[in-house]
């Protein structure tokens, strides 16, 4: 029968039914050998799994009071341990302190005698230093003093013995600020001598500076006159 184009084709195509493939017998006793022991393997594994939890439940359970007695033993050793170490940094600090306090007091104790020797070294060499001027100006007869010999008397003069071993507290506070008084008047007296002679210096300086310019202008000018006398 002839069909057009546009007729439509109404015989249906045969349709595919898939079917499982079919296993040769020496294969398919194999396949069910290999079957049966990888379930066999499979049974064991999963006994194996639940023997080994529920062996380990039986022992977390069972060592459960045995391990937390075991965390506060530790818990109670860390903190026997940090007391302990608490302790000893206590004992080093307070031996650090003692060992402070005692060199202060060794420092101070030695800068007091060291105070006294020099105190009487002083009042020693003021008296001594006096007494050997008063000798010298006796040697010499009413010979006329130098600027020298002057200086180290009024040095000498000025020099008062220091003697403050009677004195108390309050007297001594008294005597530390006259002390402070005469060398601040001093410090001034020092003070208006350097200023003098700095303006001494510079006057000094200034004069010789204007005999200089001085001398070269009158000998420039009497040089003029020579040639001028000469030339005439």
């Amino acid at each position: 029968m002839y069909l057009s184009p546009l007729t439509p084709n109404t015989e249906e195509k045969p349709k595919y039914k898939p079917s499982a493939p079919k296993i040769p017998d020496g294969e398919k006793v194999d396949f069910d050998v290999r079957v049966h022991v990888s379930l066999g393997v499979f049974k064991i594994q999963i006994g194996m799994y639940v023997f080994v939890n529920e062996t380990t439940t039986l022992f977390l359970a069972s060592a459960g009071p045995h391990r937390y007695s075991l965390r506060e033993k530790r818990r109670a050793e860390r903190a026997e341990q940090q007391r302990i170490r608490a302790e000893k940094d206590k004992e080093r600090q307070a031996r650090r302190e003692e060992e402070r306090r005692r060199k202060e007091e060794e420092d101070a104790k030695k800068k007091a005698e060291e105070d006294a020797k020099k105190k009487s070294a002083l009042s020693g060499m003021g008296s001594n230093y006096s007494s050997h001027l008063q000798k010298a100006d006796a040697k010499k007869g009413g010979k006329k003093q130098t600027e020298r010999e002057k200086k180290k008397k009024i040095l000498a003069e000025r020099r008062k013995p220091l003697n403050t071993d009677h004195l108390n507290e309050d007297k001594l506070r008294d005597k530390a600020q006259e002390l402070f008084e005469w060398i601040k008047t001093l410090e001034a007296e020092k003070f208006e001598h350097m200023e003098r002679l700095k303006r001494q210096k510079y006057e000094v300086t200034t004069l010789r500076m204007r005999v200089e310019e001085l001398s070269k202008f009158y000998k420039r000018r009497g040089d003029a006159v020579i040639r001028n006398v000469k030339y005439k």
